[in-house]
């Protein structure tokens, strides 16, 4: 029991278990959000929000399209939900979040004097000495 115990307190099963009951939770305030506000708007603009009553007979076979019409409308409804109030808002937090990268150098250390030379100098300015690397012009 010891081991399982152990197993059940570790971090990931715990973040994993909060994480599906908030994603629960926020299914069931999306999937209101889609039957309460989205649905009767678009009622208002298509005159037709309910399709569970579209069907077709094959041999006395009823098949209820419609009804996969609404699941196929709500899942669209809910992705795009999901993806404009939770994914497009966390992508550009993380990309404010990130630091840019640093810029190139513009200046080194003479390895005589120590000072601040740019980076394509050939003679320290400080020292006037020739800097390794540098070929010396004549």
């Amino acid at each position: 029991m010891k081991g399982f115990k152990q197993f059940l307190l570790r971090g990931n099963v715990v973040d994993m278990a909060v994480g599906i009951v908030i994603g629960a939770a926020f299914g069931t305030v999306v999937s209101g959000f889609v039957k309460d506000l989205l649905t009767p708007f678009i009622a208002a603009i298509v005159k037709k929000p309910d399709f569970s009553a579209f069907t077709f007979t094959i041999r006395d076979s009823k098949f209820l399209y419609g009804s996969f019409v609404n699941d196929i409308v709500s899942f669209v409804i809910i992705a795009a939900a999901v993806y404009f109030f939770v994914v497009l808002p966390m992508n550009t937090l993380v990309a404010r979040m990130k630091k840019a990268p640093p810029a190139d150098p513009t200046t080194k250390t003479c390895p005589e004097c120590k000072s601040e030379i740019p980076i394509d100098a050939r003679k320290c300015a400080h020292c006037t000495s020739v800097l390794e690397g540098a070929g010396a012009r004549g």
